[in-house]
């Protein structure tokens, strides 16, 4: 049987802009290095997602040595953000927590919201060390997650989503398929494996980082989101109702929290350390 192996990486500098892929990257106690340490907020505060502005999807943002993000858009100069050191704190709301970031220079406020046609802030979280716990209904005491939707990482596998695909091309809207990874904005993508084989994961380890195995991740509007395009269509969650809902949740990959630190590779072997006996409720 073949080993799995790690068969890519993927960092967000900024939430839901576009993907950066890793050959090789530090782990840390909250995640990726460089990952997901900024976010966009509107006038009240409230997280800005792809899920509220699709074309997202369509600016990068590269991560500058100084903590810093080079952001560029389809028809936009490119801006230099530079690592924040105003030291302009803002309360800010994402999903049900409540966090203090730190506020990005005007500059890139002004970019951005030229680019969105909406006023939006860029903020930065300066201590993820601290700042915002994981939920301790799935996690150890102290375990700490950057401004990702809830958990450090995400993963998934090559071979579950070819299965996905071919659910798809058999439903009733095959001409949205196949599907691209990137639809599902994960940080590991695992290959060699059998479909669906992460559902009884408990425990990994990916080179010489294990991970915890969390539960697994409900999926949202962000799914049917072409990363290119910032097209919207109805698959996967069509496709992933009739096939993997649990409970209230439609279900693709998994929550990943590290249990240490250290440095991961595009071909590291993957070993299961431990399987989970759980069902989980259709």
């Amino acid at each position: 049987m073949s080993v799995p192996v790690l068969r890519s990486a993927h960092v967000y500098p900024v939430k839901s802009l576009a993907a950066r892929a890793c050959d090789t990257v530090a782990v840390e106690p909250w995640g990726l290095d460089g990952d997901r340490r900024w976010m966009l907020v509107d006038k009240a505060a409230k997280a800005v997602t792809q899920r509220q502005q699709a074309s997202l999807a369509r600016i990068a943002a590269e991560p500058l040595p100084d903590g810093g993000v080079l952001l560029s858009a389809p028809g936009f100069p490119s801006l230099r953000v530079d690592g924040p050191e105003s030291g302009r704190m803002l309360t800010v709301e994402l999903h049900r927590d409540t966090v203090v970031l730190e506020e990005a220079p005007g500059d890139a406020h002004d970019w951005l919201s030229a680019v969105l046609g909406t006023e939006v802030r860029l903020v930065h979280l300066d201590e993820p060390s601290h700042r915002r716990p994981v939920d301790p209904l799935f996690s150890r005491p102290g375990d700490m997650v950057s401004l990702a939707d809830g958990y450090p990482l995400l993963v998934t596998t090559a071979s579950s989503l070819d299965a996905l695909n071919a659910l798809i091309a058999a439903g009733d809207r095959p001409e949205e398929g196949p599907l691209p990874m990137d639809r599902f904005r994960p940080n590991v993508v695992i290959g060699e494996t059998e479909a669906w084989a992460e559902d009884d994961w408990r425990r990994i380890a990916i080179g010489e980082v294990a991970f915890t195995v969390a539960k697994p991740c409900g999926r949202c509007v962000v799914t049917t989101t072409d990363q290119h395009t910032a097209e919207r269509g109805r698959e996967p969650l069509l496709t992933l109702a009739r096939h993997r809902r649990f409970g209230k949740q439609l279900v693709f990959g998994q929550n990943l929290i590290p249990e240490g630190t250290g440095v991961i590779r595009v071909g590291d072997p993957v070993r299961i350390l431990d399987r989970t006996d759980r069902r989980f409720d259709r």
